[in-house]
C-alpha cells in the first residue's frame, strides 16, 4: 500500500509563544517556520508526491505552499480528520499556566482517559486521524498504485498518535514519541502491518544539545500540541 510522508507544520507564532493553540484562528508560522517550510521542498526532492494532503489549519496550509509551488500540477486537499485535537476550554491558554490543572497529569499518564473541556478526548482524536489515514491511503494505491508516496500536514498530537497506532502502540505511551516542527514522518502501510521508516526526521540535531537548568522538559513531561522544537 501506499507510503505515508507525515509533516508535522513548522514552527507557529503559538508554539514560540508557548501557548496551546488547538483551532484558534490565525495562527500562523513564525519567521523560522516559515524558512522551515521554504526548506521542505529541497528535503524532499527525491520523492514522487502524488498527492498532498493537508489540515484546514492555516499554518499547515502556508507550510505546504512551497512545496506545491515547486511541484507544478500538485493541488492541495484538506482533511479536518487531521485538524489539531479539539483542546476546548483549553485552547489560546498558556502550556504553563496548564500545566497546574488536574486533568495534565491524566492527558501525560492516562491520554487514553483523558478529554478536554468543551473538546474532545484523545481517544477520538486518534480515531478519526487513524481512519483519514486509511482512507487516504485507499484513495492512493486506487489512483497511483501501492507504490506511490503521498504527503500529509498536520500537527504534533496527531502525528504522534498515528506513529503509536503503526507502532500498535497503546495511546497511553503516545507521550513517548517526540516530533518537531517542519519534522518528517515516514510510515509505509503494506496488506499485513505498517513500517515505520522515519520519525520526527528534520536533518537537524541541535534540539539533542543538552539546555541546562530550567531548558529541559519539565522533568519527563511532553509537550502538549508539541512544542516550539530547538531552540
Amino acid at each position: 500500500m501506499a507510503t505515508l510522508i507525515l509533516v508535522r507544520h513548522g514552527r507557529s507564532t503559538a508554539n514560540t509563544a508557548g501557548v496551546l493553540a488547538g483551532w484558534t484562528p490565525g495562527v500562523f508560522l513564525d519567521e523560522r517556520g516559515a524558512a522551515q517550510a521554504a526548506a521542505l521542498p529541497e528535503r524532499l526532492a527525491d520523492v514522487p508526491v502524488a498527492a498532498v494532503v493537508s489540515s484546514p489549519l492555516e499554518r499547515c496550509l502556508q507550510t505546504m505552499q512551497p512545496l506545491l509551488d515547486a511541484r507544478a500540477g500538485l493541488e492541495l486537499q484538506t482533511d479536518e480528520r487531521i485538524g489539531e485535537c479539539h483542546y476546548g476550554d483549553w485552547s489560546g491558554r498558556k502550556l504553563a499556566e496548564l500545566a497546574d490543572e488536574p486533568l495534565m497529569e491524566v492527558v501525560q499518564q492516562h491520554p487514553s482517559a483523558a478529554a478536554f473541556p468543551g473538546g474532545e478526548s484523545m481517544r477520538a482524536m486518534q480515531a478519526r486521524a487513524v481512519d483519514a489515514v486509511r482512507e487516504w491511503n485507499a484513495r492512493i494505491d486506487a489512483a497511483h498504485g501501492e507504490d506511490a508516496a503521498y504527503v500529509m500536514c498536520s500537527h504534533g498530537d496527531i502525528i504522534k498518535s498515528l506513529v503509536a497506532d503503526a507502532l500498535g502502540m497503546h495511546l497511553d505511551l503516545f507521550q513517548r514519541v517526540h516530533v518537531e516542527p517542519c519534522s518528517v514522518t515516514a510510515i509505509r502501510y503494506t496488506r499485513t502491518r505498517p513500517f515505520l521508516l522515519r520519525l520526527g526526521d528534520t536533518g537537524d540535531f541541535g534540539s539533542l544539545a543538552p539546555r541546562g537548568n530550567g531548558g529541559g522538559n519539565d522533568g519527563g513531561a511532553a509537550v502538549v500540541g508539541g512544542g516550539a522544537g530547538a531552540p
